[in-house]
């Protein structure tokens, strides 16, 4: 007999809190794709039969699960960090003059074949799935969502990346005619980011296409950003425009402005504080709780062996 035991993401589905709520919007934004509002806006049926044919909702995976409730959309919609349109919680409305459509994605530096393609084209050559992930910020917050994407590592196969690529880095747009936060030249646009080629096809990392069972926001990093669930969520680069692989580890955005309390590797660790406050818990966002934060965001069984070589630094800044 197979005993199978479970991941620590694997929670049973009972304590993980109902996602009715965002469920509901899915079946209302079905029932409007066919009707009157669709043709008020002058989508008319074709536009009626791209909405029926698109990849949201995707297909939930149901190895990643929660210990706690899904975050309300409105606030991850509505509480975030995006320094290209501001430096401040409320950029939301600011980052609706962002747009992403065209929007190409080069990949390049260390691979087969360098090559640009449509954003559109590349999620469709992907398949994708909807996976709940905890995702931890350096301020002590914290939220829980519903990502539909595709596995980082889907791409990275796509990429061919030769066998002396160490990292892959990724860039997010720059563009100061609407983001003005990238007007501001104290910061070294575009943003940064950066992982191994281990870490960057450990299972867990995700390029996040839609959330909450749609398209993801442009605040939230459309159309495509980064989600690393084990690492603090200024890692998690949003609206990526290049992945470019590397024998030369990238120094990634606020590495770069303050390496001292942002470092390259960022892993959650309550341990280790920031110099200015402390790690050790965390503010659920929407719950009113807060709770003790967990070592690699209580994902330490999938990634702690990523860095068992790593000698000389700290991990977790």
């Amino acid at each position: 007999m197979i005993v199978r035991s479970k991941r620590s993401w694997e929670l049973p589905e009972r304590q993980a809190t109902p996602e009715d709520r965002f469920r509901q919007r899915r079946q209302l934004v079905k029932a409007l794709a066919a009707g009157p509002i669709l043709a008020a806006s002058g989508l008319g049926l074709a536009g009626a039969a791209a909405a029926a044919t698109g990849p949201y909702p995707a297909k939930r995976n149901p190895r990643y699960t929660l210990g706690r409730p899904v975050t309300d959309e409105k606030i991850v919609t509505t509480y975030n960090n995006f320094f290209e349109f501001g430096s401040h919680k409320q950029i939301w409305k600011a980052a609706q003059k962002l747009k992403t459509r065209p929007w190409t994605v080069t990949v390049d530096g260390m691979v087969e074949k360098p090559f640009t393609i449509d954003a559109d084209a590349l999620i469709r050559k992907l398949p994708l799935e909807e996976r709940l992930y905890r995702h931890r910020c350096v301020e002590a917050w914290s939220i829980a969502v519903p990502w539909s994407g595709f596995p980082l590592a889907a791409l990275v196969a796509m990429a061919r990346p030769s066998a002396g690529a160490k990292y892959v880095a990724m860039h997010g747009f720059h563009d100061t005619s609407v983001a003005s936060g990238q007007r501001q030249s104290w910061y070294p646009w575009p943003y940064v980011e950066g992982l191994t080629i281990a870490e960057a096809t450990n299972e867990l990392a995700f390029i996040a296409t839609g959330a909450y069972g749609k398209e993801i926001a442009k605040q939230n990093g459309a159309p495509l950003r980064l989600a690393v669930p084990w690492k603090y969520g200024f890692k998690s680069i949003k609206s990526i425009t290049r992945f470019t692989f590397t024998d030369k580890r990238p120094v990634s955005f606020w590495e770069e402005i303050a390496g001292k309390e942002y470092g390259f590797w960022a892993n959650v660790n309550p341990e280790i504080d920031h110099p200015r406050w402390s790690q050790a818990t965390e503010r659920q966002l929407g719950t009113g709780k807060t709770v003790p934060t967990l070592l690699y965001n209580g994902y330490g069984e999938q990634v702690a062996h990523l860095y068992t070589d790593v000698k000389g630094e700290e991990l977790f800044r």
